[in-house]
């Protein structure tokens, strides 16, 4: 018997690796050997089963994020391995996946981050309190608004439009937005521990 389980489980792979518009129904039906009779008994459409999908992508995102926090000694080293999962995630996700998502289901990424608890601006907000609290950064720094500016610089690292792979190392670019940024945040303390951390920011995929 297919489950609904396995139905969002399978669609979210080939959603993933192939991109959205690319795998209709009619293709998921031939993947999980079954009928769309059976999809349809689950979700009334693509759209609903991508809703589904996205809900299911993001609380595990959401989950690997809260477990490489946890394990963290301080806010630079949780940093660090989270900027590291987020670049491998570029290399593992078809971006056809999101700009798909945008093009065709406009409102529905952001719907679905939305009901995540807008998680990634809260992780980064509680990195920046715990950072402060240790000394690592400026205390009189304007959290909201250099979260908002990281989001921003993360975003502008997967821009392949800006960036060409095939010019622009995902490396390089860290190395020239995001760790300049991060340096002018940091006291003295937090400018060692960055250098201390430094590997953690090279990406090896």
């Amino acid at each position: 018997m297919i489950t609904r389980e396995h139905i969002i489980e399978t669609a979210t792979q080939q959603f993933i690796k192939h991109g959205v518009k690319t795998v209709t129904l009619d293709r998921l039906v031939k993947e999980l050997h079954t009928s769309k009779r059976t999809i349809y008994t689950h979700f009334k459409d693509k759209t609903e089963l991508l809703e589904a999908c996205l809900a299911v992508y993001h609380a595990q995102v959401k989950q690997e994020n809260e477990e490489i926090i946890a394990s963290a000694e301080n806010a630079i080293e949780a940093m660090g391995h989270l900027h590291q999962k987020i670049v491998g995630r570029t290399y593992h996700v078809n971006p056809n996946f999101f700009s798909d998502i945008i093009h065709y289901y406009p409102g529905l990424l952001h719907e679905s981050y939305r009901k995540t608890g807008n998680f990634a601006h809260q992780q980064l907000v509680d990195l920046a309190e715990w950072g402060i609290k240790d000394g690592i950064f400026q205390e009189d720094m304007d959290v909201e608004v250099v979260v908002k500016t990281v989001l921003s610089l993360l975003k502008l690292l997967k821009d392949n439009d800006l960036f060409p792979a095939v010019e622009f190392s995902k490396e390089r670019l860290t190395f020239g937005i995001l760790i300049p940024y991060m340096r002018g945040l940091c006291t003295s303390k937090g400018i060692e521990l960055l250098e201390m951390e430094e590997e953690l920011f090279r990406i090896s995929v």
